[in-house]
């Protein structure tokens, strides 16, 4: 049995999330810096162990005051928690391209488990003799889980933003280091 490192490749990935607004649309946004890492036993990637950290300043909704007020004590309060972490728990094949992912999402000082489905696009070989896997991760989680409940009612009666962010990533993974494990 060996076990592979795979590091992110930040120029070919992207974490994405989407929120309701006035309860019509979406508004999207990503954060522009992340870092991942998934420790995979014999190739097989529901067997990763994965890491995310997130810096939380760098979110980016293409406006620029709308993004300092999601850093501010309303939101995330980056200048007190500036990052956000994932660590998965295990995982559950669902078939032979995805799984679900679980783990724990730490954001604000709450740390609570979250699902997210991952769908394996594949490994292949780089023009530079590397490996790459690839990932689409998609979930959704409530925000007022990790005690982001800024919110404004609306003439109409509603709100002005929903409950429910959802996630989506596209990953790019390069094979960074394979141990073999004595047997």
């Amino acid at each position: 049995m060996a076990t592979t490192r795979w590091q992110l490749d930040p120029l070919h990935s992207e974490l994405g999330f989407k929120i309701r607004h006035l309860m019509i649309a979406n508004v999207s946004g990503s954060f522009t810096h992340f870092d991942v890492e998934a420790h995979v036993e014999d190739e097989d990637f529901t067997t990763a162990q994965v890491s995310v950290r997130i810096d939380m300043s760098s979110i980016n909704t293409h406006n620029r005051q709308r993004d300092e007020h999601l850093r501010n004590s309303d939101f995330f309060e980056v200048e007190k928690y500036p990052e956000a972490y994932f660590k998965s728990t295990r995982s559950e094949r669902l078939d032979n391209d995805s799984f679900m992912l679980y783990g724990n999402l730490t954001m604000k000082g709450y740390t609570r488990p979250v699902q997210l489905k991952v769908e394996y696009s594949g490994v292949t070989k780089d023009p530079w003799g590397g490996e790459r896997a690839g990932f689409v991760v998609t979930g959704k989680i409530n925000r007022s889980d990790w005690g982001v409940n800024f919110n404004s009612v609306l003439d109409t009666g509603g709100v002005g933003l929903g409950e429910d962010v959802k996630i989506l990533a596209e990953m790019q993974l390069v094979k960074a280091e394979v141990v073999a494990m004595a047997g």
